[in-house]
């Protein structure tokens, strides 16, 4: 039995975004040892709600060292230094992430993921989509030339329909079931068949060791004696 990841997000999660940049600079790695990468909308609203977690920024002391200090040597490490904090927060993405799951449902994987990409970028880098605002995500996904203009106007209407409120919602309940509180929220099998939960951007080198993969610890480097 081969490895997996099931990566669970929202566009409204800054961490998610580096999550999944990290993960598609490693996937090329992680498919020559057997191990795959699936990603699958999830609303964070619901996940805070039904854990009882609250979001960072919502805690001061928590967001200023978050904004100040984390993100920007997070942003640093993974080369996206244009990501900033949007100033409508909360971002309101249960239309998006809806929209996601029929994306995903009904279009390849790569347009699928590309789509990720490009509705994270427009939310968390200037001008900052506001997806509260109706033309703001069509908009988006218009812009990368992913889809036919009646391609997009159906991704947008599917975020209205029943089968796709109960896709965002099953997905949703499922990540509240294995315990999450979060996002990113991982899902990880290894080659015995072993399931653990990892949560967060900066797990992989617990996510590669339950994996058995072979990896680099970050390793501290003696000072080099003078001449």
């Amino acid at each position: 039995m081969a490895g997996h990841i099931d990566c669970y997000m929202d566009c409204s999660s800054f961490y998610s975004h580096l999550c999944f940049v990290a993960l598609l600079k490693q996937r090329e790695v992680l498919a020559t040892h057997g191990v795959s990468v699936d990603f699958h909308p999830i609303f964070l609203g619901g996940v805070n709600a039904g854990s009882g977690n609250k979001p960072p920024w919502t805690v001061p002391a928590k967001a200023a060292y978050g904004n100040t200090f984390e993100s920007v040597r997070a942003k640093k490490h993974l080369g996206v230094p244009d990501i900033e904090l949007p100033p409508h927060i909360p971002l309101m993405t249960l239309n998006t992430q809806r929209s996601l799951c029929y994306i995903k449902a009904t279009f390849p994987q790569n347009k699928f993921e590309q789509a990720w990409l490009a509705l994270f970028k427009a939310m968390w880098t200037l001008p900052h989509a506001n997806p509260a605002v109706p033309d703001a995500i069509p908009s988006a996904l218009r812009a990368t030339s992913l889809f036919s203009d009646a391609e997009v106007a159906e991704i947008v209407a599917a975020a209205a329909q029943q089968h796709w409120k109960d896709c965002l919602l099953a997905n949703t309940k499922k990540v509240l079931d294995q315990g999450a509180f979060g996002a990113p929220w991982m899902w990880v099998r290894n080659a015995r068949g072993e399931e653990e939960p990892f949560f967060g951007s900066d797990r992989f080198h617990h996510i590669w060791k339950f994996l058995d993969l072979p990896w680099r610890d970050i390793e501290l480097l003696p000072k080099k004696a003078k001449l």
